[in-house]
Order: structure tokens, then sequence, then C-alpha cells
């Protein structure tokens, strides 16, 4: 039995900001949220504002090697999927643990406490599945797990190797390694996944790659063997998605995913840049999740979503930092509403509330963490100390600190009731800069 107490000036919770909170956890679990207290011996001091733990809720962890390598010159998403597939071409379960526990170390100093791994990546570059046929998965597990994250493994059914008006093409001589070549055999790996995943900070979750990649049969049987799991899947993030889809369907791809019953409250819908009126009201009706990622959407030209809409229509909110041109939640939460402004010519579309929301409790249920994001007597002890005396923060009140902080400014970051970042330095990573910078040479180096 593990017990530790807290001490900090300011905390965000459920009522609002609240002055001179002392917390208590036992067991990695909030036993006390008491403001208006004094600190008590033994108390560890938080500095600035306590956040609840800050959920990225769509990770994909090698495309880290991307970052300020390939936003210098023209294209789109088509032509940075080429560059970013050549990225999947060398590696193998041991570089991609060195990449992805470098990765969730840099999450972890950003202040992200669960991440979601979108995962496709499976099998050998042949396509041949590795005498563990998760072994890739495990990667991401032991890694997350070293990072001291929590970690939703989506792991991502791939079977087709995109869609055309004429229906969809065959895989390629890279896409190969992410399909388990029907659902049935996805599900009895993804199965095995989860009987060998006794970490408790670590849960398997479902994903369709998109209506691309799995044909319109195959997600009805995706509906079935996902039933009561969290499911994610990529949705109208690029218009000649939606083309295809109707071409081909006569359907946009969530009504698709819908007919298959995958569109339901356990679902959340990544990106959702171009839906249609009828596509905002099925979520919403659906109390699904709609998962943004404006630092990516905005680096690939995807577009703007409409978040306020789908939020007005009952859909919920989540944030993720997707291919990792930015990490920090603090632009990824500020993106949301200044994308917002940008199209609508108005300020405050959301509340801090609800941007704080999304960050957090919102993409921890997405995430199937039902019981974090909260800082809440019961909730997984996970939250965040943002500095309020930095150059950045200095001056700022403490219920719009997510305005004007960013990934610099955290300073403390508690997970389980574990510190895994004290000081702004990684507790058990070391040099999280160090360990990145050899991921990242190695990668580059198979990759020639």
């Amino acid at each position: 039995m593990t017990r530790t107490s807290w001490w900090a000036e300011h905390a965000w919770l459920p009522t609002g900001v609240a002055t001179d909170v002392r917390l208590e956890a036992q067991d990695g679990r909030l036993t006390v949220v008491r403001p208006h207290s004094r600190p008590r011996e033994g108390d560890v001091h938080l500095p600035g504002v306590v956040l609840p733990g800050l959920a990225n809720a769509h990770s994909h962890a090698f495309h880290r090697a991307l970052r300020g390598r390939t936003h210098g010159g023209g294209g789109n998403f088509w032509t940075w999927r080429e560059l970013m597939y050549a990225v999947t071409r060398r590696l193998d379960p041991d570089s991609y643990y060195a990449l992805a526990r470098a990765v969730y170390g840099e999450m972890a100093l950003a202040g992200m406490t669960v991440v979601g791994e979108f995962h496709y990546l499976h099998h050998d570059q042949a396509g041949q599945r590795y005498a563990d046929p998760n072994a890739m998965g495990a990667a991401l597990a032991a890694a997350a797990r070293d990072a001291g994250l929590r970690l939703t493994l989506l792991d991502t059914c791939y079977l087709a190797g995109g869609l055309t008006g004429d229906g969809h093409l065959p895989l390629d001589d890279v896409q190969v390694r992410f399909t388990d070549g029907d659902v049935d055999t996805w599900a009895a790996r993804v199965a095995r996944l989860e009987a060998d995943v006794t970490d408790a900070t670590t849960r398997v979750g479902g994903a369709v790659h998109s209506v691309r990649a799995v044909p319109r049969d195959e997600l009805a049987a995706m509906g079935e063997v996902t039933r009561g799991r969290v499911v994610h899947a990529h949705v109208s993030e690029q218009p000649a998605e939606n083309l295809a889809a109707q071409m081909f369907y006569a359907r946009t791809p969530t009504e698709l995913l819908a007919d298959a019953g995958l569109v339901t409250d356990r679902f959340t819908a990544v990106h959702a840049t171009h839906l249609s009126d009828d596509d905002v009201a099925l979520l919403g009706e659906a109390g699904a999740t709609a998962c943004f990622c404006p630092t990516t959407e905005r680096d690939l030209a995807d577009g703007i979503g409409p978040a306020r809409a789908l939020a007005d229509a009952g859909a919920r909110l989540s944030l993720g930092s997707d291919q990792h041109a930015v990490v920090d939640p603090f632009e990824e939460l500020r993106g949301l509403e200044m994308h917002e402004r940008l199209e609508s010519n108005e300020r405050g579309r959301f509340t801090p509330d609800e941007l704080l929301a999304a960050a957090t409790v919102e993409g921890y249920r997405s995430l199937g963490w039902d019981d974090g994001g909260v800082l809440e007597v019961g909730r997984l002890a996970d939250f965040v100390a943002v500095r309020t005396d930095t150059v950045g923060t200095v001056g700022s009140k403490p219920g719009q600190i997510a305005y004007s902080a960013t990934r610099a400014d955290v300073d403390t970051v508690v997970v389980g009731g574990r510190t895994i970042v004290e000081r702004g330095e990684h507790t058990s990573l070391g040099d999280v800069a160090e360990l990145l910078g050899a991921a990242l040479a190695s990668v580059r180096e198979h990759q020639g």
C-alpha cells in the first residue's frame, strides 16, 4: 500500500480552479482532493496550477522521425504519406521500441499522461509474422511502460491498399506489413495480445485504419468483433476519401462506419475534417468522440474540421498530436479554439473548461480510461503541475493558463501517484533529447 500527498496553490477541479488544494493518493488513486487546506508535513509542494492528466488520444510514434524533414517543400497529405512510408521500411521491434520510448518520454515532458497509439505496423518488411505475432505491439507497450505513461494500444485493422471510384486497391509492398489478411485473423491476433498484457497501465483497443483500408463487408465484421471495445478510425481526413467512398459506395465514410455498427459512444472519429451535416448528426446522436489533431491538420494542409458543430450536436471532443510535428498538448488545445476563430471570425468558441475537458477527461474516456482525467476522489492519480512564473506564463490568471503555457512550462507530471517528471526532467529516462537523437539516427542509418 503506497500513499503520497501533495499541496498546490491552484488546482483545476471539476468545479473550476480552486486554491490551496491538498491531494492524497493511495495505490494510484486519489483519496483526498481538498481545497482551502494548509499544507502538512511531508506534502510535496506543486508549483503553479495543477491540471488533470493530459491525454494524447491519437499517436503514430514512428512519425516522429519526420519532424523537421518534410515541411520545407510543397505537396499535400498524399505526397507526405510516401515519405512516411519510407520510415516504416526499416523498423523492427528493437528500433521501434527505442524510438517509441524516446517519443513517449517527450510526451511525458510535455505533460501527457496517457497515449492512444494507433498501431498498424504489425509484421516484418515482407509482411511475414514475427515469431511473436505481436512483437511490434509489445515493443510499444514496453516503451510506454518505461516512459511512465498509460497506453491504449489501438491495434489497427488494415486490409486494402486504398479506395478509388472503381473499388479497393491491392496492398503495395509497404502496406503488406500492416495487414493480417482478414478481420478474423486480425481479431485472433489481438485477442492473443490482450491476453499477454499484464501491466495495469496498458489497455488494448481496436481501430479501423479508414474506410479506404477496410472494405465495407469487412467493416461489418469489425462491428461484430469489436463490440464493447473502444474503436478509433481515421475519418474524412481528405476530400479524396469522401469522393471515393461516394463514388464506389454512394455513402460517406461516417455512414459506412455507422452502417457497420461501429459508430457508438465507444467510437472515436480521428480528424473528422470534411464531414457532411448528416455525418455531424450521426456522430452527435451516437455520443461518439471526434479527435482533432490541430498541429498535424494544419501541417498537412488537411483543413479545419467542424469542432463546434460536433460539440453542439452531442459529440465529444478529444485531442492528439498524430504525426508529432509538434508534441505540445497546450498547442493542440489552443489550436482547437484558434481554428474555430479563423473559420467563424468569432472568439470564445469554446470555454476554457471545454478546452481542458477535450485535453483531459474526454481523451481519457475515448481511450477506455473512464476513471481518469479529473481531479476527484476515486479517480486515477494522474496530474500535471504547470509553472506560472516563467517568461511565458507570468501574469496569467490560473483559469487561463492553458492559453499561455507551453510544454516548456511543465514542471511535474504524476501518473498513478508516481512522479515521472520533476522540475522539468524525466525521473527515469534521463536525457530524452539524447534518447531521441540516438533512436532517430538508427532509423535514418537503416533507411539509407
